[in-house]
This record gives structure tokens, C-alpha cells and sequence, in this order.
């Protein structure tokens, strides 16, 4: 039967099914006999022990859903489960499939079809239907009954009009619904020194004002007299936080570890959530996981007031072994937050209020860093003593640089928003912070403010804000039980836990608004499994599900088909982090490849289909960081050289290395922004895996309605682009324009090729580099003639399959 494109929401529930054979002897005896001989038979062993019966959805090959386990009932189970499914899948049936889950596996009892075309008409189907065998073939008479109907894409009053109005009331079915009359801070790297931003003008008159991370949570951490909070996959105790010469602080130069001890002994309640890197795991240590000093932060704070907690994450799968590796090592705590009791803005006042960053910087060594984003001229200065290169086996301050510089992104919450943030730490702590110490806020209620808008509702600086989170009950204390309560408040069912995976469908829902343009800056790029070419894989074993590509694909293509202008930017590192050569990153890399061509693949069938000829990366473009410096005659001057042969003295010579982009960021027609801890990945959009924040955002009085947006959004990527490109332009204003495209791109192909000459005559103007891959006309994704290799290494840019890393760990 042919696949037919399902693009939109389905809705879908699972009530029960009867007759299942589950393949014991008792199966179709009178549940009061059944109960007894199955229990006899457990006692003696002759049953395959206690199956739980679960039932999925698949569209085609691609997991979208999943009930809870039932222990109770194994012939005519009751789920009552309702699913919410994001659909961006070719499928020529929903497949209904029921499972028992024993101490050996998973054993398939049998499979329901749906075929497809029968939803296209967005009627309810409400149907029991037959459960088949491998051969389709109806097993006796088990059923299953289900209920479904499908929403368009073009039946969404929201696809592609954009945020529209004030009274937009965010993402649905999410755990924590909209907050409104918030205030908002952006951050662009950890520091911006004085001067830097040139005057971009903004609505009423403005122009746009940079905010300094670590100042802002120097001076949040000094002035909390209650509570500091903090989670992050890495604190490391020995950095500062003010290093600016130019903008010294009173105590600026205390580490923040001895920061946090003193606020400590002040009486306030420091608790700390540090992911415990449980990697003694060989198999990825060498290639360049990097240490986290989660025991070095933990020795740090024993015995003193600090409450720091090292916490594994035990997720969904926990205690299966999973593609034959214990996973529980390999899936982190991400989530990078701070939450402090604050000032009132009005002086004098005795009350307090809560204040939360969030974003994509944890707080721990190889951070720091400018707009400059220097290789070598800070050697002596703010990096000697936070020397980062976790690129080169050997890499150390007395060889030298480069160092890996660090762009990323962060924001500061204020309002009903910060409280949510609060919440969420909560939560965590609960689960899995040991002792009940935190504060308890209502018996501060005279002090600290509950929540409330800190802005007028006419102010036209104000803010509405969500929070998302990929998490589960795992990690997160206090998710409801029952799966109707679940769905209620936007939770899914996983194999042992509820999970939120809220921030993956607040990417779904600004793609679908997007009118004119998406901006992505994230450390990885890949995704939509399901779609990739089946040439060498077989897709359905990859298991990374998310469906963020495949929707900027659609998005580019329903434009395409309607003659309108549409382009996506995005940003990602030349490689993940660690050795470029290694299995891990070239598989990465892989995975990487094959998600930008699925992607450019329906975008040139698109334009063929329309008869236009055009380049691909006017529609869809990715970049990369680097940088390259010329040596100056007072550069710091190492003590020994890098070893022969190897990228570190081949970089070193050079005097280039690319920028490390940490970001996790997505910015739709400069009105929607979304900011956190959560890369576009399946690790990070799952749920059950690595777990994750992020809130999105907009201001009221400033969206793309009749005219493009000109309020802190669109000042801040301007921010951005000024700090890659190290220009401004007009063109910029309008970032879906063919003209600015392809100016973008020029500029980026020009500085790619400064990057990877042979010889240095001046520094890059800019950091934006073309990624280097070529597109064909029918959309796979090629070497550039004579760039196999990313500049210094051996590691190939298009990556390499690895056949023995399971794609659990690297997707």
C-alpha cells in the first residue's frame, strides 16, 4: 500500500483489548481459573514469570507512542491511555502493537492495523481491530479497541501566522502553562565587554542593550539572602565569575565555590544538584568524554554548609540492558539553572523576590569567554588559569594554544516564570536530594513575594514566558500515577516512568507558526531517523525519533509549493566535542549528515516539483564557528611544543581553530524565542534520557504582525550576527530575503575560505564559516573537492558509520 504523508496532530487512545494469547496454556480459561494456574505455574517455573502487557503506535516504523505496563490482566487488558502525536511521517497504516514484557524481553503478542487514507478525512474512528500475526493473519478472536482522528497541518489556525496576538496562549498540553507580565534578560556568551555592540536600533526609539551572564549571576549569588539553588551537569569550584578588568567587582575576584561556602555561613540555604558522571565505562572515556569534577565539587563541600548532591540519571530504561550496554552511565543530568531570592527594584523595600537563569552555560571551567573569542591572546590573561582544549589528547597551558573558545546562550527570569523554574528544582531535589532542607516558602510569605507580574500589562517591554522540560519521574518528584492524569497535565507514559517532553513539542509548535524565517544555533543537529535513507542502515534500529528536521523540512517545502520566500540558518560546531577522529564524533558526524540530507532531499524534490532551479542552501543553510589569529608580538610564549604530527601542533601552527558552539537556541521571525539546555538531539528531546530545560518566549507588543518585529528578539540576533560576522548589514533586517541569504552565505564561504588556506596574512574578519559540504541537485549531501578532511585533523566532515557504538549513546 502506498505511504500517504501525515503532517499535523493525531489524536489517539488505547482503551483495551480481549482475547490476547499471550502464548500460556491458560490463556482462554475463566480469568478465575486462569489466575490460578498461572500462579502455579510461576510458583514452579514453568511459566515464562509475571508478563506486563503494553501496547505502541507506530506510524510505519517510527515509535510515536506508548501505554503504560499492566501486571494485572494479560488476556483483556485496560489502558485508557490518550495520546497527543506530533506527525511529520509518510505512512501507510498505524500500526497498534501489543507486547509482554517478562524477565527475558519483550515478547510480541500480535499487531493492529489502521490504514492510513481512512484518517484523511479528520473524522473519528472509533473501531475495535483485529490483532494479526507476522503474516497479518487474525489471531482467534483477539481485538483491540482504539480511537483516533487526524488534524491536518492545513486545517491549523495557527501554521505559518506566527505568534498573531497577545492573547496566544502557548504550547498546549505541556506541563506548565504560559506565564504572563514576566521579565526577561538574553545572554550571548558568558561575558560582553564594554563597547562591543554597535547601536542596533529596536522599536519606540530604543536601541539594543547587552546583559553580562556572569555578572548578573555574581552579583544574583551575592545578593540572595534565602535561598541559591543550582543545577548543572558540571559546577567546578575553583573559576570566578568577574574577570573583566574594565568592570571589576567588590569580592570579584573570589572562586565560586568559596562564594557559595560563605553565603552558606551567612544562613543561606545553598543546595546544589551536580550530574554524577558515573562513566567509568571505558568505552567512551577514550574518546574524550569529557570530566566533569562532579567528585572534585562533591570533596569540595563535604562538611560544610553547602548542600551539594552528586545525582545519577537513572532513566526510563534503568535496570534493562539495553543494545547490551547499562545506559544508566551514559545519560546525564543537563538541566543548567539557578534560582535566588532577589531584591525588589524599588530600594528600601524588605521583601524579596524569586529570580531564575536558565540557558545553556553551565558553571564550570572552559566558559568563560567574549565575543573575541580568542585562540591564543588570552593565554596570559582570563584563560591561563582556565585553559580548555578537550580536542587534543595532550593539550595543556604550557604547550600553548589554540584553546577551544566557547559561544553560548542563557537567559534571566523574573515573574510567575521564575517560580516554575523554582518548582522544577523542587521536584528534582525531592527525588533525589537526599534530605528535606529546602526552604519553605510560605513560611517567608511576608518576605519573599508570591507569584505576580513584574510588569504592567501595558509596559511594552514585557515578556510571556513558558517553561519546558524533557524529564521524568525518574528525576522529577510528584508526576501523577494514573495516565489520564498524566495526559491532563501534558506527561506521556514511558516503559517504567511518566515522562515530559515538553521542549520538543515547543520546537514543533514555533516551526508550525513560523511565517518568514528560523534562526538555530544548537551543538547538534540530527533527528527524524525515520526519514533517512536506507542505504547502508536500516533507519528503524537508529531510534532517533524526534521530528524537529523532518518539520523545518515541510516548513520549507509548503513554502516552496506557495511561492513564498522561507529560510532556515543554522549554526552547529564543525564537530562534537572530544577527538574529531574518534568513533564517537565521526558517528555523530554521521548522523549528521544523514538528517541534512533527508532534509535537503525534500527540498530539492520540492523545487524540482516546481520547476524551479535554485540552490538548496538559499532555503536551508548550516554554519560553523572558527577563528584565526595572526601571532602578536606580546602573545603569551608556551614553555614546551606540541608533539609532531598531531592536529594539536598542526592547529597550533596554523593559528585556527573553530569556536565550540554550545548554544541550544531557536529564534522564529525575531518575535519567538526559544532558549535552554536541550540540543537537537534524541538524548536531549526524549525525555527519558538526558534530562533538560528550556523556556520560550515572546513580547506582546512587539510581534511580526503587519510589520517585522523590532523588540529585544530581533536586537538580540542582530546581537549575534554582528558577533559572527563581525558586520551589520541592512539585508540583515529581513533574514527571509533571498538577497540576504545569499549575502549571508557569500560573506561565509569567503571567511571559510580565509579559515582553510594555507596562509595567514590577517585575522578572520568573522567567525561565521560555510559548513564545508556540497549539495547536489538532487539533494545528498557531498565532500567539497579536495575537503575530506576538517582542517588539521584526519577526521572526516562527513563522519563514518561505527559499528560498534550503539545508536543509543550517539543519537
Amino acid at each position: 500500500m502506498a505511504q500517504i504523508l501525515l503532517h499535523g496532530n493525531l489524536h489517539v487512545t488505547i482503551f483495551d483489548a480481549q482475547e490476547l494469547s499471550t502464548g500460556r496454556a491458560s490463556a482462554g480459561a475463566p480469568k478465575f481459573i486462569r489466575k490460578f494456574v498461572e500462579g502455579i505455574e510461576d510458583t514452579v517455573g514453568v511459566g515464562k514469570g509475571s508478563s506486563k502487557l503494553y501496547a505502541t503506535i507506530d506510524l510505519e516504523k517510527a515509535r510515536v507512542g506508548r501505554t503504560r505496563m499492566l501486571s494485572n490482566e494479560t488476556v483483556n487488558p485496560r489502558w485508557f491511555e490518550s495520546f497527543h502525536i506530533y506527525c511529520a511521517h509518510l505512512a501507510a497504516d498505524v500500526i497498534f502493537t501489543v507486547k509482554a514484557d517478562n524477565a527475558i524481553g519483550a515478547a510480541l503478542i500480535g499487531r493492529a492495523y489502521l490504514p492510513v487514507h481512512e484518517l484523511l478525512d479528520g473524522e473519528e474512528i472509533d473501531r475495535w481491530l483485529e490483532v494479526c500475526d507476522n503474516d497479518r493473519q487474525p489471531i482467534g478472536e483477539s481485538k483491540i479497541h482504539v480511537k483516533l482522528q487526524y488534524f491536518d497541518i492545513t486545517k491549523d489556525r495557527n501554521w505559518a501566522r506566527g505568534v498573531r496576538s497577545a492573547k496566544y496562549p502557548g504550547v498546549p498540553y505541556t506541563f506548565f502553562s504560559q506565564r504572563q507580565g514576566c521579565n526577561v534578560r538574553l545572554y550571548q556568551d558568558a561575558h560582553v565587554p564594554d563597547n562591543f555592540i554597535p547601536k542596533i536600533p529596536l522599536a519606540d526609539g530604543k536601541n539594543y542593550e547587552p546583559h553580562r551572564c556572569w555578572e548578573d549571576i555574581f552579583d544574583a549569588i551575592t545578593n540572595a539572602q534565602h535561598l541559591i539553588y543550582i543545577t548543572g551537569w558540571s559546577v567546578n569550584t575553583t573559576i570566578t565569575l568577574i574577570r573583566d578588568t574594565n568592570r571589576p567587582k567588590p569580592g570579584g575576584d573570589v572562586t565560586l565555590g568559596e562564594l557559595l561556602k560563605r553565603k552558606a555561613s551567612e544562613g543561606v540555604r545553598v543546595l546544589m544538584l551536580v550530574w554524577d558522571d558515573r562513566t567509568s565505562v571505558g568505552l567512551l572515556k577514550r574518546d574524550g568524554l569529557m570530566a566533569t569534577h562532579d567528585e572534585d565539587t562533591a570533596n569540595f563541600f563535604r562538611d560544610t554548609e553547602v548542600n551539594c548532591v552528586l545525582c545519577p540519571r537513572n532513566p526510563d530504561d534503568s535496570g534493562s540492558i539495553v543494545q547490551d550496554l547499562q545506559i544508566s552511565t551514559m545519560f546525564t543530568h543537563h538541566q543548567k539553572i539557578v534560582v535566588v531570592d532577589s531584591e525588589m527594584p524599588n530600594q528600601g523595600s524588605e521583601q524579596r523576590r524569586i529570580v531564575s537563569f536558565v540557558g545553556g552555560i553551565d558553571l564550570c571551567d572552559g566558559r568563560y569567554d567574549t565575543q573575541y573569542h580568542s585562540l591564543f591572546r588570552t593565554l596570559d590573561t582570563v584563560h591561563h588559569d582556565d585553559f580548555h582544549q578537550p580536542n587534543f589528547a595532550t593539550a595543556s597551558i604550557t604547550k600553548g594554544g589554540p584553546r577551544e573558545p566557547w559561544h553560548d546562550i542563557h537567559s534571566r527570569l523574573e515573574g510567575p516564570i521564575a517560580w516554575d523554574v523554582l518548582y522544577n528544582f523542587e521536584q528534582r531535589w525531592r527525588k533525589q536530594g537526599g534530605k528535606d532542607v529546602l526552604v519553605q516558602i510560605r513560611d517567608l510569605a511576608d518576605i519573599i513575594i508570591p507569584p505576580s507580574p513584574v510588569m504592567f500589562p501595558e509596559d511594552r517591554d514585557a515578556w510571556n514566558v513558558q517553561l519546558f522540560r524533557s524529564i521524568d519521574g525518574g528525576a522529577a518528584f510528584g508526576f501523577p500515577d494514573a495516565p489520564e492524569d498524566a495526559a491532563r497535565a501534558g506527561l506521556v507514559s514511558g516503559k517504567d516512568q511518566i515522562i515530559d517532553r515538553s521542549i520538543q513539542d515547543a520546537y514543533i509548535n514555533a516551526i508550525r507558526r513560523a511565517k518568514n524565517f528560523i534562526y538555530i544555533e544548537n551543538q547538534y543537529f540530527l533527528g527524524s531517523s525515520y526519514g533517512w535513507k536506507a542505504d547502508d542502515i536500516k533507519p528503524e534500529d537508529i531510534g532517533a525519533l524526534h521530528v524537529i528536521p523532518k518539520e523545518l523540512s515541510l516548513k520549507i517545502v509548503s513554502k516552496i509549493e506557495a511561492g513564498e520566500p522561507f529560510t532556515v540558518y543554522v549554526v552547529v560546531p564543525m564537530w562534537p566535542e572530544g577527538m574529531p577522529e574518534s568513533a564517537s564524533v565521526q558517528a555523530i558526524l554521521d548522523w549528521q549528515r544523514r538528517t541534512m540530507e533527508m532534509m535537503y532531499t525534500d527540498i530539492t524534490q520540492a523545487l524540482q516539483a516546481k520547476g524551479i532551479e535554485a540552490n538548496p542552501k538559499d532555503y536551508l543553510t548550516f554554519f560553523c564557528l572558527g577563528n584565526r589569529e595572526v601571532k602578536q608580538e606580546e602573545e603569551y610564549e608556551p614553555q614546551e611544543q606540541p608533539e609532531p604530527d598531531t592536529d594539536y601542533i598542526r592547529a597550533h601552527e596554523a593559528r585556527r581553530f573553530m569556536i565550540y558552539v554550545h548554544t541550544k537556541m531557536m529564534i522564529v521571525d525575531d518575535e519567538y524565542i526559544i532558549i535552554g539546555s536541550a540540543n537537537i538531539n534524541q538524548r536531549s528531546m526524549d525525555g527519558a534520557r538526558d534530562s533538560e530545560i528550556a523556556m520560550g518566549a515572546f513580547q506582546p507588543y512587539h510581534l511580526a504582525t503587519r510589520q517585522p518585529a523590532r523588540g529585544q528578539i530581533h536586537g538580540f540576533r542582530m546581537a549575534l550576527w554582528y558577533e559572527h560576522l563581525g558586520m551589520l548589514d541592512d539585508l540583515f533586517q529581513h533574514p527571509e530575503s533571498p538577497e540576504c541569504i545569499q549575502k549571508v552565505n557569500k560573506i561565509a564561504e569567503k571567511y571559510w575560505d580565509i579559515y582553510s588556506s594555507d596562509d595567514l596574512e590577517q585575522d578572520l574578519p568573522g567567525h561565521l564559516l560555510s559548513y564545508p559540504i556540497g549539495v547536489t541537485s538532487e539533494g545528498a549531501v557531498t565532500e567539497l573537492p579536495g575537503m575530506e578532511f576538517f582542517p588539521d585533523t584526519r577526521a572526516r566532515i562527513l563522519g563514518a558509520k561505527s559499528d560498534y557504538l550503539p545508536p543509543i549513546l550517539t543519537t
